[in-house]
């Protein structure tokens, strides 16, 4: 038989082994002279043995053929079962480690991902600010951190309910997201805060540009027009957006979130004078 010969299901032997419970005959043309597959590959022995799973579902067949009359041995039907339920404990197998690594992964994609509002997490930041860090002092790049915080959240949830504040941040995450770049990350830093990251300007130079431009694009994206639960209508002013240009070479993790938080907290100053 050909490697890699595809024969349609129904003109196989398998499928006819398997319907008539036929485990082996000499003589392939009396039997199965339908198939012409067979009667083109001169077929004249054929042994096949299903390959069941525990859940009683065919995965395939053992099966062997000849051109030639051949005879089996004694045991060879007790042999070929036996190899055939080895394989189907192997597949099996398999299939468990699939589900299992499949399902690790998605729980190792729930646990770094805001269930809320899709956006990756706190855990997830972390991870990823590291990571940036460590990339910009390879390349010479300097790193931008905003810090937005929803002005006036505890209001909105109070006066229109818990589900209006959900609303609200899955409205602003959703609206952050489409002014990212591709090599941007966003993620919640929780309650009402997020937080965005990115490349800046090579290091040394002068980053004010930088900060004005993701400020402005930023404080932008955060002003909304949410429809609530309730059917009736939120405008959202925007939030607060404090931006830092960060040396990645003298600034951990925890200090670029501080001082991206520090620069957040003076903006709300200033907008709440």
């Amino acid at each position: 038989i050909p490697e890699g010969l595809a024969v349609p299901w129904g003109d196989t032997l398998c499928r006819r082994a398997l319907q008539e419970g036929r485990f082996f005959t000499q003589d392939v043309p009396a039997c199965w002279g339908d198939s012409d597959a067979a009667a083109s590959l001169g077929i004249q022995s054929y042994v096949s043995v299903p390959v069941n799973l525990s859940d009683g579902v065919v995965f395939g067949t053992l099966c062997a053929a000849s051109s030639k009359p051949a005879h089996l041995p004694e045991h060879a039907e007790k042999v070929l079962r036996l190899f055939a339920k080895l394989i189907a404990q192997q597949v099996e197998r398999e299939q468990l480690m699939q589900a299992l690594q499949q399902r690790n992964a998605q729980l190792t994609e729930m646990a770094l991902v805001d269930s809320l509002t899709g956006v990756p997490n706190r855990r997830a930041l972390y991870q990823e600010l590291e990571r940036l860090l460590a990339w910009a002092r390879r390349s010479g790049r300097s790193v931008m951190v905003a810090f937005v915080d929803l002005d006036d959240f505890k209001p909105i949830n109070d006066q229109y309910g818990h589900e209006a504040g959900d609303a609200l941040l899955c409205a602003v995450a959703r609206q952050l997201q489409a002014v990212c770049r591709e090599s941007d990350y966003l993620a919640r830093m929780g309650g009402d805060e997020f937080v965005f990251t990115g490349l800046g300007p090579a290091t040394g130079q002068d980053g004010a540009e930088a900060i004005a431009g993701l400020h402005q694009r930023l404080e932008r994206a955060t002003a909304c027009h949410v429809v609530l639960p309730s059917a009736a209508t939120l405008d959202y002013p925007g939030a607060s957006v404090g931006v830092v240009c960060l040396d990645p070479t003298s600034c951990t993790v925890d200090a670029a979130l501080r001082r991206a938080d520090a620069a957040m907290y003076v903006v709300k100053k200033l907008r709440h004078k």
